[in-house]
């Protein structure tokens, strides 16, 4: 599929793009962030996407952005939402436990009427802390959401709406919304998945282009793309498909862009894109849940003794020798990578079990809704039959969760007319960043709650700040199992007191 923008057009709009001079006035800006779901960021070719890839030589290009760990959509959707990690927003994977719920297994956070159980057994804290959205509806500005990918994750991006707005391919929020957006856009396509979702993507786009790219519309827009991750999910990464997915994505942001140019508001609009994550080629023959049952620690799926949601672990009373008796049983295992427990006192970078790392140091020390283990999945740099590098030890076929910077590392585009034109940066960034930067470029208050910094260094700020350093640290951990000694690495890259995770690794030495 050739790209709907002829390349002089490219060029033109581009141009536009890094001849924009700043607006006059904060009131004048608007903000558009885009997310592409599982963009790696050795995909933006001139071949691959030539709207995204034109783009990210016009703005600047965050080289060293990281996706929130566990590296799944969920998570991401809620750390960027709120500027903050698991360890303060309390959505700790795309499957969560919630017993008050369910007590025999996780919940799936993409179903928003699952999050609307979750916001009721919680009394009204689905996430417990501060969003974008809630501090713009506080100041009196708006947030919409439009995303072509699930309800939970669409949802997740501004969850109490306010008099905002979710316009979602099964979901449009508030509900008197929904007839009017039907009327005005038309019937939502039924969905091509795990196909690329194409007329769901232009359907979406058509929705932004109506309703968020205009001064009269909301302070702050968002577009969520499903794709590419629902195709590389089904045909793995450099398929067919999964490529013909991306040029569909990519076409669509060529379309916001020209219509950005065409009504003159290329000096009004920031775009930040991002993504949720990366992707790794899967070749693991079992899972969590199968070999806990497998070893006899765990009765069966839907037991109580230990619950599973994805690789958080559940044992039932907190039971110290049955949580030791399951570690010590992973770390034997070839295909189990990083293993992480509770700190013994607060601030510990090691878990209380031995040859784990604490949850304080990946940021996933919630004060209620921790696991008693997180485990994540063994990694290499092999590549695959389409020459992606990145293989995951998870089961399926391809996807993300892991703290492999395959999954890792994504890319951070930002263009507009508060950001450096044709720039890079190699500061370590993350998605909790996003709403923190938001803010300050409209001069709104940042919550204390937000852990994530402004990065002053993608602006065109008249008195640039210094630079900070970056330190790189190391947390080695390592136990001895029968047969041989697990030993576990996390590379954290430190600015200031911001730290952001690089990836973990797993090295087994045998006796």
């Amino acid at each position: 599929m050739k790209p709907t923008l002829p390349k002089y057009l490219i060029i033109c709009l581009f141009a536009l793009l890094c001849t924009a001079g700043n607006a006059q006035k904060t009131t004048d800006l608007r903000t558009l962030i885009v997310f592409f779901d599982g963009l790696r960021p050795d995909y933006i070719t001139p071949e691959n996407m030539p709207n995204l890839y034109a783009f990210s030589k016009t703005g600047i290009y965050g080289k060293q952005h990281h996706s929130v760990f566990p590296t799944v959509t969920r998570v991401n959707s809620s750390s960027y939402s709120t500027g903050s990690y698991p360890k303060t927003h309390g959505l700790m994977g795309n499957t969560v436990y919630f017993p008050k719920v369910d007590k025999k297994k996780g919940l799936n956070t993409g179903e928003a009427e699952e999050l609307i159980k979750i916001d009721a057994s919680e009394g009204g804290h689905l996430l417990t802390t501060t969003s974008l959205g809630e501090v713009l509806e506080k100041a009196g500005k708006k947030m919409m959401v439009f995303s072509s990918g699930s309800s939970g994750q669409a949802l997740l991006q501004n969850h109490k709406v306010g008099s905002g707005a979710i316009i979602n391919t099964s979901m449009i929020l508030p509900e008197t919304l929904k007839e009017k957006v039907l009327k005005e856009i038309g019937p939502i396509p039924a969905s091509t998945k795990p196909r690329p979702n194409g007329l769901q993507h232009k359907w979406i786009t058509d929705a932004l282009l109506k309703y968020g790219i205009t001064m009269d519309g909301p302070l702050v827009s968002a577009i969520w793309f499903s794709d590419p991750d629902g195709a590389a999910h089904t045909f793995g990464i450099g398929s067919d498909i999964a490529m013909e997915s991306i040029r569909i994505v990519d076409e669509q942001f060529g379309r916001i862009l020209a219509d950005i140019t065409q009504k003159n508001l290329t000096h009004n609009f920031n775009i930040i894109i991002s993504a949720d994550h990366g992707f790794a080629t899967f070749v693991g023959k079992t899972n969590v849940t199968e070999f806990l049952i497998q070893e006899g620690l765990k009765q069966n799926k839907e037991s109580e003794d230990v619950v599973v949601a994805e690789g958080a672990i559940y044992v039932q009373n907190h039971d110290k020798a049955k949580i030791q008796q399951i570690v010590s049983k992973l770390q034997s295992q070839e295909w189990v990578g990083g293993i992480y427990t509770k700190a013994a006192k607060a601030g510990d970078n090691t878990g209380f079990i031995n040859g784990t790392i604490s949850f304080d140091a990946i940021h996933w020390n919630h004060a209620t809704r921790t696991a008693d283990i997180l485990v994540d999945y063994n990694w290499d740099d092999q590549p695959n039959d389409k020459g992606y590098a990145g293989t995951s030890f998870n089961k399926g076929v391809a996807g993300h969760g892991s703290l492999s910077p395959y999954e890792v590392h994504i890319a951070l585009l930002a263009s507009g007319p508060s950001f450096k034109k044709s720039s890079e940066s190699n500061l370590p960034t993350s998605n909790v960043d996003i709403s923190p930067t938001v803010l300050y470029l409209h001069q709104l208050p940042i919550p204390a709650s937000m852990n994530g910094r402004v990065l002053h260094e993608l602006f065109q700020e008249k008195a640039q700040k210094s630079i900070p350093s970056v330190k790189i640290e190391t947390i080695k951990t390592k136990a001895p199992y029968n047969g041989g000694i697990y030993e576990l690495t996390l590379q954290r890259s430190i600015v200031g007191k911001y730290k952001y995770l690089d990836f973990s690794k797993v090295k087994r030495i045998t006796q």
